[in-house]
């Protein structure tokens, strides 16, 4: 057993090298064999030190060496720490098909003198475990039990601390190592040192490099879903004041107004009466006097007789309107309703474009715009209404903002039920649940694809600053897909107009 000195593995590589040229040199055929030996194992040295995978390393070196040295088995050792005591394990290894595989731990019987080799850095030479002048009784009872009959294991040390050997073995017969042999392969070993500790470095690299991009990403996804929270806290603070607002009004308007309609029948009917006192008079009395006369002329009294009871009929007619805007307010807000309920989908798209009756008259140079109703029969769906509602509000508001410089603007919407086998959606994996497909379209000037891939991002907008936010199309999109397990998508070519195609199940599982 040879101990290894503490030569730096530079000067041990010239050495080798220097001992290459000599044995090149000489013409006799063993030191010819020996100096293609070095050669051979420079060259893998070379091969090693290109590889950055560390199963290759491992495994390319007791491939090459035992090829190299024609000998039985080659195997790289790992010293492994266990609590108070250490293993040893082969984890890579190159034999002869005559001798069995070694892979795994060894015995622990008789192991601790060469634990404690690798550790002090080394090597355990034994060219006949017989030979009881070069074995110790300890390798002698460990090296049986492995059926070797010689053995050499060149310790070496990682970087980060791991040490672990290169060990040869011969299971049949002796094998003489020579000196050139054992001092080659420590620099190998030596250099398998090295290709292992950057090995390491490259693993913690990617390691770190995989953190990183992982980190990024989990960043990115909170990020995105701080920005739909803030998307859902605005719009949900814009939906409570609206709602605050139309109670408010409702509340202000609907007292007065109810007054009014309900005082016009009986106003009617007394003016009504007064008029028929009136005629019997001018029966009775047919000459009147000359300031009755004058009287008559001055508020022209037989207009007044025919048109005071069409007044009333107006009034009827207004004050009816008012009613049927502050329902149509406080159904499209529904604040007094249970969160999810049987709704008309048809009654909530008649509310918004009563809303939006103003909007839809055009003015300031810009044409009327004529919607058109295609609906079809549909069942109450079980959904959140307000938030159908406001989906329906973004999306007719866009459509009309679109239109304002669009010659003869129209809408069309139009309704139908669809199969589940129609609708690619969250919930669609629920059994024979049909679905309701809203359609609104304009022909407006449409939109390109860079638009249409980011209408539904928060804060996206193509409308002025002041304007637009960028949050309803995104909040649409939450409220159909996150909330009813729907789909809201948009149909649109530049110059084509826009579509905007609804699609929710008739019940929602929440």
């Amino acid at each position: 057993m040879t101990a290894i000195d503490n030569e730096p593995l530079y000067k041990k590589i010239v050495r080798v090298k220097t001992l290459h040229q000599n044995l090149a040199e000489q013409a006799a055929p063993v030191s010819i064999d020996h100096a293609r030996e070095a050669a051979k194992l420079f060259r893998l040295t070379k091969q090693i030190r290109n590889s950055l995978d560390l199963e290759t390393i491992l495994q390319t070196t007791v491939d090459e060496v035992q090829k190299l040295l024609h000998n039985d088995c080659c195997y790289f050792l790992w010293r492994l720490e266990s609590g108070d005591r250490d293993t040893l394990a082969i984890t890579h290894e190159a034999k002869s098909p005559n001798c069995k595989s070694r892979l795994g731990d060894l015995p622990d019987d008789h192991a601790e003198g060469l634990s404690e080799a690798i550790i002090r850095r080394q090597i355990v030479r034994i060219d006949d475990l017989n030979n009881s002048f070069e074995t110790s009784p300890e390798f002698y009872a460990f090296f049986q039990q492995l059926s070797i009959q010689a053995a050499l294991v060149l310790p070496l040390e990682t970087h980060s601390g791991q040490t672990g050997a290169l060990f040869c073995a011969q299971c049949h017969g002796v094998r003489i190592w020579s000196d050139t042999e054992v001092e080659l392969l420590q620099a190998l070993a030596d250099q398998v040192a090295i290709s292992i500790d950057q090995a390491e470095l490259l693993a913690r690299a990617r390691a770190t490099a995989m953190a990183a991009q992982t980190q990024a990403q989990q960043v990115s996804e909170a990020l995105q879903k701080l920005q739909q929270t803030q998307a859902q806290l605005v719009q949900h603070e814009k939906m409570s004041s609206l709602g605050q607002l139309v109670a408010g009004v409702a509340h202000e308007i609907n007292n007065p107004i109810n007054f009014i309609d309900g005082n016009i029948e009986p106003a009617t009917d007394y003016i009504k009466d007064l008029l028929e006192l009136i005629e019997l008079y001018q029966t009775t009395y047919p000459e009147a006097s000359e300031q009755i006369r004058q009287k008559e002329a001055e508020i022209d009294l037989d207009f007044m007789v025919e048109d005071l009871l069409k007044v009333l009929s107006s009034m009827k007619l207004g004050t009816s309107r008012i009613k049927q805007i502050v329902l149509s307010l406080r159904n499209f807000s529904r604040l007094d309703e249970a969160e999810i309920k049987p709704v008309d989908l048809h009654e909530g798209l008649d509310n918004t474009l009563v809303i939006l009756k103003s909007r839809l008259r055009g003015g300031n140079h810009q044409d009327s715009v004529q919607v058109t109703r295609q609906y079809t029969s549909l069942p109450l769906i079980e959904c959140h209404a307000g938030q159908i509602n406001q989906v329906f509000m973004n999306i007719l508001s866009n459509a009309i903002d679109a239109l304002e410089t669009t010659a003869h603007p129209q809408i069309k919407i139009e309704t139908r039920l669809v199969e589940q086998s129609e609708v690619d959606a969250p919930g669609a994996d629920q059994p024979e649940l049909p679905y309701v497909e809203v359609r609104i379209r304009d022909n407006g000037p449409g939109m390109d694809k860079a638009v249409k891939r980011k209408i539904f991002d928060p804060f996206y907008t193509t409308k002025p600053v002041g304007k637009g936010t960028g949050l309803g199309m995104s909040i649409s999109y939450q409220i159909i897909v996150e909330k009813h397990h729907g789909t809201l998508q948009c149909v649109s070519e530049v110059g084509e107009g826009a579509e905007f195609i609804v699609r929710i199940p008739v019940q929602v599982t929440e």
